[in-house]
């Protein structure tokens, strides 16, 4: 198919951006990497009548760590940019496993990061990995911007809160109070597939004490969700096989996924227990033996 007859304009400055949307009301989208937005339109689930293509506007293709170790990623920033990244590889974890795991090379090249946090879609992986480490986005519009935290920001199944005249220009990911560990697993039926289930944990650790933890979930429920007492499991000590197997346990318990093609609720949950899991036994200290070796 093809999509319906709409408009388009190629703004170069943030604030023509912004003008375009506000005149274009609820009947204007934005296009950055499209990768979500032309397939749909495509498929004519979505008929904007303006499409408001922001890949002009400059300095906004950028991923970089603040003074205090803030991460900002703008929104131009393609997913390929973070598969490279060796910022990311060094201090983000959580971030470096998803990056290769964000459907295939092609969507890689073009898609980004905040338009998938837009996109709001239950299956996507990068907000359970931004979820977990407790990141936000910035919106800009015509009375500046605001800061939305990503447990705020996603409403439901593809439905955000920006206003129709706001553009989700970054997302930040806040300073570690210690070391970063953790990681993302995805389970999916071939290279580039939808998630049937994902998970992200994202810790942060003095020596070996958790200090602060998150973990959330992919494509087991009708949007991202936050796995709050799993995560609250690990604080104030080290982990542990038994902190492990309750974090998992309460994981699996806060899914809340549907049998389907892709699998029966059971197998599903059982997914999450195991990735979980996994994830944390990476990340937990080696024995005093191995160390000293």
């Amino acid at each position: 198919m093809y999509p319906s007859r709409f408009r388009y304009e190629a703004p170069r400055s943030l604030d023509e951006a912004i003008s375009l949307l506000r005149g274009g009301g609820d009947d204007a989208k934005v296009l950055a990497g499209g990768q979500s937005l032309v397939p749909l339109m495509k498929l004519r689930f979505a008929s904007p009548e303006l499409v408001v293509d922001i890949n002009n506007v400059p300095g906004l293709d950028y991923h970089r760590a603040g003074p205090d170790g803030t991460l900002h990623v703008g929104a131009l920033c393609r997913h390929a940019d973070l598969e490279r990244s060796a910022l990311l590889k060094s201090s983000q974890p959580t971030m470096a496993a998803a990056a290769p795991l964000i459907a295939d090379p092609i969507v890689r090249s073009r898609g980004t990061l905040v338009g998938s946090l837009c996109h709001a879609d239950p299956q996507g992986d990068w907000a359970s990995v931004v979820m977990a480490l407790g990141g936000s986005v910035v919106a800009a519009g015509p009375g500046g911007r605001r800061t939305i935290p990503i447990a705020d920001f996603v409403t439901g199944p593809f439905q955000n809160v920006l206003e129709p005249d706001e553009i989700a220009v970054e997302a930040v990911i806040p300073a570690a109070r210690g070391t970063r560990a953790g990681g993302y697993l995805k389970l999916e039926r071939r290279v580039g597939d939808f998630a049937t289930v994902g998970v992200a944990v994202a810790l942060e650790m003095t020596g070996e004490n958790v200090t602060r933890a998150g973990i959330a979930l992919t494509g087991v429920g009708g949007s991202t969700i936050a796995a709050t007492a799993a995560a609250e499991a690990l604080l104030g000590g080290a982990l542990t096989a038994g902190s492990i197997g309750r974090a998992a346990d309460l994981a699996a318990e806060a899914s809340r996924p549907r049998t389907d093609h892709r699998g029966s609720a059971e197998y599903k949950r059982h997914m999450v227990r195991t990735f979980v899991t996994r994830i944390l036994r990476r990340a937990e200290p080696a024995p005093a033996e191995e160390r000293a070796a």
